[in-house]
């Protein structure tokens, strides 16, 4: 089999699989170890997946850009919302990113709720406007377009100014190894810095981005509390996060 037909095969494998290793494909692919950490290596320089420690993972298919995103698997996105509703309690001061499925989890808030939303996310302020209980803060800076949010070291130091009781994230790609990871730079350093700030963190996710990863680091599994999915707790994708000590809904 030449190169190019084995790299499409452990492509089209591991769009089915969500993450393989190594020996697998080896047996799968009936070639050695050695070759198939080189075409791991080639496939992951050109963004086709990531090449971790013993196999490789998928790229998160979400749409990059926020016009995508936000009318993208809108009826799981309420699953989660709904799921992780019942942690925001009066009082509160909350974290909440750029993330569309945090946006559905605000869309969801009730007309009463009294607490106080931290955000860098024009959407976001946008739905808080209209419920009177809460206290928007917006962190300024640079606006980024393909999120709808602020970014850059201005918004990086606004949130230092703060500490949260509840962080909120919508990730973008979430493995029990690599941890959460994000595709745009600028907006994974402003989640990190949420993350270092707040007392306890809820990280949503479709399971679509479960066992995905992407190119820019957020934070390592254990910073993570309660990991909300559309999907049963039970499910066997699930069980290496719990095994991690995260709170799985």
């Amino acid at each position: 089999m030449k190169k190019e037909e084995r790299q499409k095969t452990i492509l089209e494998y591991l769009s089915k699989e969500h993450r393989v290793t190594s020996i697998e494909l080896s047996e799968y692919l009936s070639v050695s170890e050695d070759t198939i950490r080189r075409d791991l290596k080639e496939l992951s320089d050109q963004g086709l997946l990531k090449a971790v420690r013993g196999g490789a993972v998928a790229p998160s298919p979400i749409p990059l850009h926020y016009r995508k995103r936000e009318k993208h698997d809108l009826e799981n996105k309420k699953i989660i919302a709904q799921k992780a509703l019942p942690y925001l309690k009066d009082g509160q001061v909350v974290f909440i990113d750029g993330g569309t499925t945090s946006l559905a989890l605000v869309a969801s808030f009730p007309h009463d709720l009294k607490i106080t939303v931290i955000t860098n996310s024009f959407p976001v302020a946008v739905l808080v406007e209209d419920l009177p209980n809460i206290e928007l803060i917006f962190a300024g800076g640079r606006m980024c377009k393909t999120s709808f949010t602020t970014a850059g070291m201005e918004s990086l130091d606004f949130f230092r100014n703060f500490r949260a009781d509840i962080c909120i994230l919508g990730i973008c790609s979430i493995h029990h190894e690599r941890g959460l990871t994000g595709i745009l730079y600028d907006d994974s350093q402003i989640k990190k810095n949420m993350i270092q700030n707040s007392d306890f963190i809820i990280a949503l996710s479709s399971s679509e981005k479960i066992d995905t990863a992407e190119t820019y680091f957020v934070s390592p599994i254990k910073d993570i509390d309660v990991l909300v999915t559309n999907i049963a707790p039970e499910d066997e994708i699930l069980k290496p996060y719990k095994e991690k000590g995260l709170t799985v809904l």
